[in-house]
């Protein structure tokens, strides 16, 4: 008789928050904009109750600022704050890369090997949203080995942060090779253990999507003012 096989199943409300997660982060749902729990339960066609829960968990995350009573809104970072969460991926990912990189192993690099491919793949498709995804699980391999859960688990919070802000800066920028050719970088430096040229450069390719990003919003809220 076969084993049993995991499924993974999705209550009704993590079903709900992860389709408003993705709605939020590709900017379907803009900064600023009003959440109403009466449209959404019309929306998604479900009572009340489940939305509220989705809320809970998007309000936990950040992604949304709500309020029971008051109804709520997409989270708008000020310019300062979004550098700020850049900044606090350079000090993060610098460090969970300098611990990784000793300890990476041939499958390893193979697992970043194939996820950059992928994302080379996106990049020519032009498919921000999966590019978005695969950026996300790229670095993370990065750093696996480190073995750092704890400031993992930090690090993947403010990813859900500086992620619609990465898609918006991929989705308009004009100049591509730049960033495909940092990311096969990071891979072969890695490789060739030479960690601090390895973290330099991922500091400097943190620093330069947050100097362009910055200039791309600052300039964007100047025209809707």
């Amino acid at each position: 008789m076969a084993g049993k096989r995991a499924v993974t199943k999705q209550s009704l409300p993590e079903m709900i928050a992860n389709d408003l997660r993705e709605r939020i982060l590709s900017g379907d749902m803009s900064e600023g904009e009003p959440i109403r729990q009466e449209a959404l339960a019309e929306e998604y066609d479900v009572s009340r109750m489940p939305i509220r829960e989705a809320l809970k968990r998007l309000n936990a995350e950040g992604l949304i600022q709500w309020a029971n009573n008051r109804g709520g809104t997409v989270t708008k970072h000020s310019i300062a704050e979004i550098g700020e969460i850049f900044d606090l991926r350079i000090l993060i990912e610098t460090d969970l890369f300098r611990r990784a990189i000793p300890q990476m192993s041939l499958a390893d690099f193979d697992k970043c090997e194939n996820i950059l491919q992928q994302m080379e793949t996106s990049y020519d498709e032009d498919d921000v949203a999966r590019w978005g995804t695969l950026n996300h699980e790229y670095h993370s391999a990065l750093y696996a080995s480190a073995g750092r859960s704890l400031t993992k688990d930090i690090l993947d919070r403010i990813n859900i942060q500086s992620d619609r802000y990465v898609r918006l800066h991929l989705s308009v920028m004009e100049q591509r090779e730049p960033a495909k050719e940092e990311h096969r970088n990071l891979l072969k430096l890695a490789r060739e253990r030479n960690t601090d040229a390895a973290c330099e450069l991922l500091a400097a390719h943190i620093e330069r999507t947050k100097t362009e990003l910055l200039e791309l919003i600052e300039a964007k809220r100047a025209i809707e003012t």
